[in-house]
């Protein structure tokens, strides 16, 4: 369940993490859609009117939004920004223009990096903690810095944005790897807990789960026929059911203009996702159980690389109007293959599969192994504490036997709050007081009254009850000293 909610959780982040840094960087303003379908031309820009950036999924999204709100108030680099082509601020030339900024917006950028650093000196001085007395992987730590020159954490420097920029195109560029690799994960979980489950029945009960596993692939498979993504015939059903458009009225610079909703003139990836909800809804259901949603998230993920890697030429990961048309023109774009959905894959072979439970059973014996340890702490723990449980009251027995024994005797103890009176030196002569003691311990052991007296240090812990015990016995043994000397 935790796994399945690692991935239900992260197969709605990359919906957010659509626009690579570049396009943070040049995508400054735009005006908030309300498209008439029927015009494409769209409004005027509002001066100062921005669209709200998407979130990246970077650890560090905050920081690299502040950071360009800040640089967008600078006239000059501003400029700059529009008129940069992508291989300008990915080789880090657009970085050196920082230097011609005004003193304030550099200002501003030193505190912003000032407080970055702060914030990661500790979350990383907090997990160094929680290692406590375990290894520690330095390096993994320094990576948290990648996005800005640590060895000067007071001022922005070109180096600081050069490294920003870098370090958020290549963490966006690895997402999408690091969610394929999950969503394997995934599917070889639930492959392994299908297994886990048929080991635990009978030989009926199992022909009769596996036959209805099998049933549910077979009605999962039931579905109409999915278009190639980024076709024609893909796009028309587009114009079609979504826009409401005449199919025979399709134009591909109108649909481009329809679709770029925040009108900034590129298809991101969160736009381009959105082309292929209508695919997908002819495979996936939320309202059926043969139908996996995480599923469905990783073949969106696949749709919106296949058609990057068609149309985008400059592999800035966004689409120009350009990039489109010519798309457009190929044959690919009228004739294309057909297209395999995830169930007609084969998402992971028989020995990856025995790898990922090999490593679930390393870890299954690790957290064993722990907890068998903290079982063998708790037990200790508890018999340290029946021992002294124990000691208290053996103890507490002993002074109660005492007690009864002088009531017998009537000569009951003196009150907590009086002072211990002594019968006059002339009645009752006696040596020093360790005398006193000893012999009131072998009188009272004679009696039966008392344990002897090695036992009764023996029993005696060196604990604030033990020393409080060690007081009565005291106490009640030189009450004892005047019967000694009649």
């Amino acid at each position: 369940m935790m796994m399945l909610f690692q991935m239900r959780w992260r197969s709605i982040l990359p919906q957010q993490c659509v626009l690579l840094v570049i396009c943070l960087l040049i995508n400054l303003e735009a005006v908030p859609i309300d498209v008439d379908k029927t015009k494409v031309q769209g409004e005027p820009h509002v001066e100062g009117a921005k669209i709200e950036t998407p979130d990246t999924g970077l650890y560090y999204d905050e920081y690299l939004k502040q950071v360009i709100d800040v640089l967008e108030t600078d006239k000059h680099f501003r400029e700059k920004l529009q008129t940069a082509d992508i291989e300008e601020i990915k080789s880090g030339k657009l970085s050196k223009e920082l230097d011609l900024v005004s003193h304030h917006v550099r200002t501003r950028l030193d505190e912003l990096k000032r407080q970055e650093v702060a914030r990661l000196r500790m979350l990383i001085k907090a997990k160094m903690d929680s290692f406590q007395d375990t290894g520690i992987d330095h390096q993994a730590l320094l990576k948290q810095f990648e996005h800005l020159n640590h060895h000067n954490p007071d001022t922005f420097e070109s180096k600081d944005l050069d490294m920003l920029i870098k370090a958020a195109t290549s963490d966006l560029e690895n997402y999408d790897k690091t969610r394929h690799d999950e969503f394997k994960k995934y599917e070889m979980m639930k492959e392994h807990e299908r297994r886990e489950y048929l080991r635990t029945l009978d030989e009926e009960k199992r022909h009769e789960e596996e036959a209805k596993y099998e049933e549910m692939k077979k009605k999962h498979g039931d579905h109409p026929k999915v278009n190639h993504p980024g076709s024609k015939d893909q796009l028309k059903e587009v114009w079609e059911e979504s826009d409401g458009l005449d199919p025979n009225d399709f134009d591909p610079k109108t649909f481009f203009k329809l679709h770029d909703v925040n009108n900034d003139g590129f298809l991101d990836e969160q736009e381009l996702e959105a082309l292929f909800t209508k695919e997908l809804e002819k495979v996936y259901d939320p309202k059926n159980e043969e139908d996996d949603m995480v599923e469905m998230e990783e073949e969106r993920l696949r749709m919106r690389e296949h058609v990057m890697n068609e149309i985008d030429v400059n592999k800035d990961r966004l689409v120009t109007l350009q990039e489109f048309l010519r798309a457009t023109e190929k044959k690919e774009f009228l004739e294309p293959d057909s297209w395999e959905t995830l169930d007609q894959q084969q998402l992971f072979s028989e020995s990856e599969l025995k790898e990922f439970e090999s490593h679930i059973l390393q870890q299954e014996d690790e957290l064993k192994k722990k907890a068998e340890d903290l079982q063998k702490q708790k037990e200790e723990l508890q018999r340290q504490h029946d021992q002294l449980q124990a000691q208290k009251q053996e103890l507490q027995q002993v002074v109660q036997q005492m007690e009864q024994k002088r009531l017998q005797q009537g000569s009951p103890l003196s009150e907590p709050a009086e002072e211990l009176k002594f019968q006059p030196p002339g009645e009752h002569p006696v040596g020093n007081a360790q005398n006193h003691l000893a012999a009131a311990s072998l009188y009272a052991s004679q009696q039966g009254e008392l344990p002897p007296a090695s036992k009764a240090v023996h029993m005696v812990p060196s604990t604030p009850v033990g020393l409080l015990s060690s007081s009565v016995f005291l106490l009640y043994s030189v009450s004892y000293l005047p019967s000694l000397h009649k």
